[in-house]
C-alpha cells in the first residue's frame, strides 16, 4: 500500500477526502474499489488521531458508511452493496461538479476587483491655446520656486548662533581658580558659579574635581567652601614654586 503524503486538516468534508484519494490512486468514481478506499479512509482517521486532532462527526459517519457498504458486499447477496455504492458515487460526482463549479466562479469573479478605465486620448496639439488665470499661475509659480529653495543648502548666517559661542577650557578655569585660592586661601563654592555663562560654569566644576582628585584643594564638610592645600609645601621656596606652576598653567 502507498504512503498516504497529504497535510491533515485541509479537507472541508468527507467527500473532499474521498475525492482525494480517487484521484491519488487513479480511481474512477463510477469503479470504486471500496476495500481500498476503505483502508486509505481509515489510514487517514489513524494520523489525525495521532496528532491529537478533532475528527468531527462526518468523517466518522463516513467512515462507517464505508465499512458497512464493505460489510454489506461480503455478503452472498449484495444488492444492496450495489445500491449503496452507486449512491456514493453519485454524491461524489455531485460533488465534484460543484467544486469545479465553484472554482470557475471564483476565477470570474477575481476579474471583477479589477479595474481599468478606457485611457485618456492624447491631444494632437499638446501647445495649450486657452487662457489661464494669473493669479493661479503666479501661485503656482511660488510653490515651484520654494520647493527648490528648500533644496538649497542653508546659509552660514543660521549657523553663527551655535558657532559663534565661546568655548571655555577646564584647563584656563583651573589656572584661575588657583590663582584665586592662592591669594585667598579659600574661597565660597557657590561664588565660583556666580556669573558666566554655561560653557563657563561647566568647565569650572570640572576645574573644581580635577583639582580635588589631585589634592591640590579641599572641600569642606558642609560643602560650602573650597580651601587650598598648602601642607604638602612647608616652606616658603615651595609656595614660590606652586605659583610659579600656576603661572604655567596659562
Amino acid at each position: 500500500m502507498e504512503a498516504l503524503e497529504f497535510r491533515l486538516g485541509e479537507f472541508e468534508g468527507p467527500l473532499e477526502l474521498l475525492l482525494h484519494l480517487i484521484a491519488r490512486h487513479k480511481m474512477k468514481i463510477t469503479d470504486i474499489e471500496i476495500g481500498k478506499l476503505l483502508e486509505q479512509y481509515l489510514a487517514y482517521m489513524e494520523q489525525m488521531q495521532d496528532a491529537n486532532l478533532e475528527i468531527s462527526s462526518a468523517f466518522l459517519e463516513m467512515a462507517a458508511r464505508l465499512v458497512y457498504i464493505k460489510t454489506v458486499s461480503l455478503l452472498p447477496r449484495h444488492e444492496e452493496a450495489a445500491a449503496l455504492k452507486k449512491e456514493l458515487e453519485g454524491q461524489l460526482i455531485e460533488y465534484q461538479r460543484i467544486k469545479q463549479v465553484a472554482a470557475l466562479l471564483a476565477q470570474q469573479y477575481a476579474g471583477n476587483g479589477l479595474f481599468v478605465r478606457k485611457p485618456s486620448p492624447v491631444p494632437s496639439d499638446p501647445v495649450f491655446r486657452g487662457q489661464a488665470d494669473p493669479q493661479k499661475l503666479l501661485r503656482a509659480y511660488l510653490l515651484a520656486a520654494g520647493k527648490a529653495g528648500r533644496r538649497i543648502p542653508p546659509s552660514a548666517k543660521v549657523f553663527d548662533g551655535i558657532v559663534s559661542k565661546r568655548f571655555v577650557s577646564v584647563s584656563s578655569r583651573i589656572v584661575w581658580l588657583l590663582r584665586r585660592l592662592y591669594r585667598t586661601g579659600e574661597a565660597a563654592y557657590h561664588d565660583l558659579f556666580t556669573s558666566g555663562d554655561r560653557s563657563e560654569m561647566i568647565a569650572t566644576f570640572l576645574a573644581v574635581l580635577e583639582l580635588m582628585k589631585s589634592g591640590r584643594i579641599t572641600l569642606s564638610e558642609e560643602g560650602d567652601r573650597l580651601f587650598f592645600n598648602r601642607q604638602r609645601s612647608g616652606s616658603h621656596k615651595q609656595n614660590a614654586t606652586d605659583e610659579k606652576e600656576t603661572e604655567s598653567w596659562n
